[in-house]
């Protein structure tokens, strides 16, 4: 979890990247579901954590029906984000080496991680951020481009505090998958119903993940492999030279300690576990402005619900999955759940 996208991820509602809640899932693969040999739903999940990270190049399609505000000046993260479906191509050499290229309407995100330095390329902006010095992968890393190894946190983060079922099968990027189903426990304070992931039969790395929320059948958030090579690809895709001309910046290191929860860690905090934790973060003063001149609480004010408490007063933006919000004294808390639990959240932090 970057320090530096927290703000953003808390301001934008989702909470994509903070909770890891929201953040993959797939339309359901077209085609009759495969007869594959029954499975007991803890071997399944306990599969999927042995499975070693596979060298793959494949297309993630994102459709998101969150109906998230638009956000000013957020570039490629507020389109990736935005109502509607988009795409984008991931690699991976299974040694800890990623590329991600994320195309926008004037230009292109690339990020490549050689497996020392990982280096990201805005084409519209002609800038490229370098950052060095993190720890190196462990083998269960699969880096940030790769919705497999996410889905894989994903499920290792909900299972202790979730119900946990095999669901039929299905074909998903024109492999056999069985379909695990993850139900938040009575306990568990939550927007979200399920959690449904598509687990590759032969690999056993997940392929498709659909979030579904209370109230609705449809999935909320969308984000997977629409197609997939388990191949390995050219190694000169995890090579990075900046292109000439181009401005090139030092970044901190992307790659941080796994916090536990209920713990402070840099400018974050995460309360609770589960399918109900909150992140509550204090908004980096160089991270208040976005591009466009616009900061946190201008956009807050302009696309959110005002609300106070004894904790002070400040803005709620809400989307199908989850909430943030936005303080006036630069707070921030989001969640996959009900509004009265982010406030309890923001008050004990």
């Amino acid at each position: 979890m970057k320090r530096k996208n927290v703000a953003y991820a808390a301001t934008a509602g989702a909470a994509v990247g903070v909770l890891g809640l929201t953040a993959l899932a797939l339309p359901a693969g077209a085609g009759a579901a495969p007869a594959l040999p029954p499975v007991a739903p803890e071997q399944l999940v306990e599969s999927v954590m042995r499975a070693t990270p596979p060298a793959l190049t494949g297309t993630v399609e994102v459709d998101n029906a969150l109906g998230l505000p638009a956000i000013p000046g957020a570039g490629q993260a507020s389109e990736l984000l935005s109502d509607g479906t988009s795409k984008f191509q991931v690699w991976a050499d299974g040694q800890g080496r990623h590329r991600v290229s994320v195309p926008s309407h004037n230009g292109e995100m690339t990020v490549v991680d050689d497996g020392s330095t990982v280096w990201k390329w805005d084409s519209s902006e002609q800038k490229v951020v370098r950052s060095t010095g993190h720890a190196p992968e462990s083998a269960e890393h699969q880096g940030p481009a790769d919705p497999a190894a996410a889905a894989r946190q994903i499920i290792d983060k909900l299972r202790q505090t979730s119900d946990v079922k095999v669901d039929g099968t299905a074909s998903v990027a024109g492999r056999d998958a069985y379909e695990l189903v993850l139900t938040p426990k009575p306990t568990e304070r939550t927007l979200l119903r399920e959690v449904r992931v598509a687990v590759d039969a032969e690999k056993r790395i997940p392929l498709e993940l659909s979030v579904l929320t209370n109230g609705s059948n449809d999935p909320a958030f969308q984000v997977g492999f629409s197609d997939i090579d388990l191949s390995a690809p050219d190694p000169a895709l995890f090579r990075f030279t900046p292109p000439a001309g181009a401005e090139v910046t030092d970044g901190k290191a992307e790659h941080a300690p796994q916090q536990r929860p209920d713990r402070p860690e840099g400018e974050h905090k995460v309360v609770g576990d589960g399918w109900d934790m909150v992140v509550v973060a204090q908004v980096p003063q160089q991270q208040e402005k976005q591009q466009g001149g616009q900061d946190f609480r201008q956009i807050a004010e302009r696309v959110g619900k005002p609300v106070s408490g004894p904790w002070g007063n400040g803005w709620i933006i809400g989307t199908a999955a989850g909430n943030a919000l936005l303080t006036s004294d630069g707070r921030v808390a989001a969640g996959a759940v009900p509004e009265q639990v982010l406030t309890a959240a923001l008050g004990g932090a």
